[in-house]
């Protein structure tokens, strides 16, 4: 049995084990929570009542999640002394899959953000970011329906490997000399420098992910997303990196959009799905105005970061945006919004981010049906127009619900 410093196992309940390439999940999985820091309280009493009413409803009482209460962020700090403790990776490490609610990250000083460390100290090399419209919701384009992505953004290179030095430091000034001696370049001394790293190991295993998705969903295409006519041994490698990929392992089952005009004239031959690639700036636009060409995407960190959120906007905000750290095995899922501090202990916020990560989560553990249940019945309390604030405030004849009323208007509409 695991010990921990200052966590108590639940009595109840079951862990979830790994058997050969398959997790084996059981009726009542021991699942770790972390409720996060400023409106994390909040929106995590909102979503796990309404998770706890799906499963309830549709497994009456055969399923349960049996909840783990652990520590990071300001919690953390007052139980441990400290904002990220070793009890809460080992949880999450012994117990596969978990949960968490926003933490805080400060700007510039301070700790290092804490979900970044525990994406990277766990491995978690995939962010999981699905962006789909729900009817009803304000958007501000003309057709947010069109949206339906699955973006798999990588988690640990890139910038979230990021080494920098900054301006006028020694070490700074010597790299500075060294490189503009050595090789000729011309960088001014009052640079600060940055090195990304983007390796063959963390690109292949992130598009290997994307394209299983996208063949186990039935979904269209992979979307290679990369800034490669600037950054070519980064970004173009993350690009050539992934065709290689999917020409090594899934050739039977995909074709490259070249091949698709040269070969087959443009029909996608049946059982397989297209490998493509856009340039960042380029994505951004094509997001926008040919939306529906989009289907899974695939992406180094910092583009990812961009992409996910620009999405998002289209069909309500982070607030309607789920998502999820996964690695091999281990997942963490999580709100996608910051703490909002302004506006904890308010009951105000919408907890729809959380709530849905919490359908990742679901469908992680293959108990869909619980998922759809909440998908549903969501989209049913969106267009009653029975919203939180920042929906309300755009929508016309709508009732504004607190944070705890949104939940339980969900649960009741779940029927």
């Amino acid at each position: 049995m695991i010990e921990f410093d200052k966590l108590t196992v639940p009595t109840e309940g079951e862990k979830i084990e790994i058997e050969g390439d398959k997790l084996k999940i059981p009726d009542f999985p021991i699942i770790p929570c972390i409720e996060g820091d400023g409106i994390g309280p909040d929106i995590m009493r909102a979503a796990r009542g309404v998770w706890d009413s799906a499963v309830e409803k549709a497994y009456k009482g055969k399923k349960k999640i049996v909840w783990f209460d652990i520590y990071a962020g300001d919690s953390a700090n007052a139980k441990y002394g400290e904002v990220l403790p070793q009890d809460t990776f080992k949880a999450i490490e012994h117990f596969i899959v978990a949960i968490k609610g926003p933490l805080t990250t400060p700007v510039a000083g301070g700790y290092r953000s804490l979900n970044v460390t525990l994406r990277q100290t766990l491995n978690l090399y995939a962010c999981v970011r699905p962006v789909k419209y729900f009817k009803g919701v304000p958007s501000p384009v003309k057709h947010p329906e069109k949206m339906d992505v699955m973006i798999f953004r990588e988690n640990t290179e890139d910038v979230y490997a990021g080494i920098e030095w900054p301006q006028g430091s020694e070490i700074t000034l010597e790299l500075i000399h060294y490189l503009n001696k050595k090789y000729n370049l011309n960088i001014r001394e009052d640079s600060g420098i940055g090195i990304k790293p983007i390796s063959i190991t963390g690109t292949k295993r992130l598009v290997r992910k994307a394209i299983k998705y996208a063949l186990e969903h039935g979904r269209k295409s992979v979307t290679l997303d990369h800034k490669g006519n600037i950054m070519k041994y980064t970004e173009g490698a993350f690009r050539d990196w992934g065709y290689e990929l999917a020409k090594e392992e899934f050739s039977d089952k995909t074709v490259t959009e070249a091949e698709l005009w040269d070969k087959y004239e443009g029909k996608v031959p049946d059982g397989k799905i297209v490998i493509k690639d856009r340039i960042a700036d380029s994505m951004f636009q094509q997001i926008l105005t040919r939306t529906d060409e989009y289907d899974v995407i695939a992406t180094p960190n910092l583009n990812g970061d961009y992409l996910s959120d620009a999405c998002a906007a289209q069909v309500g905000g982070l607030g309607m945006a789920p998502g999820g750290n996964i690695g091999d095995f281990i997942a963490l899922f999580e709100a996608t919004h910051g703490t909002a501090p302004k506006y904890a202990n308010q009951d105000k916020v919408n907890p729809s981010s959380l709530i849905l990560s919490g359908v990742m989560m679901l469908e992680y553990l293959g108990w869909d049906k619980a998922g759809n249940l909440i998908n549903d019945a969501l989209g049913k309390t969106i267009m009653q127009k029975r919203v939180t604030y920042d929906l309300h405030r755009l929508m016309e004849g709508a009732t504004k619900l607190k944070t705890s009323e949104f939940g339980t208007a969900i649960i009741e509409n779940m029927g």
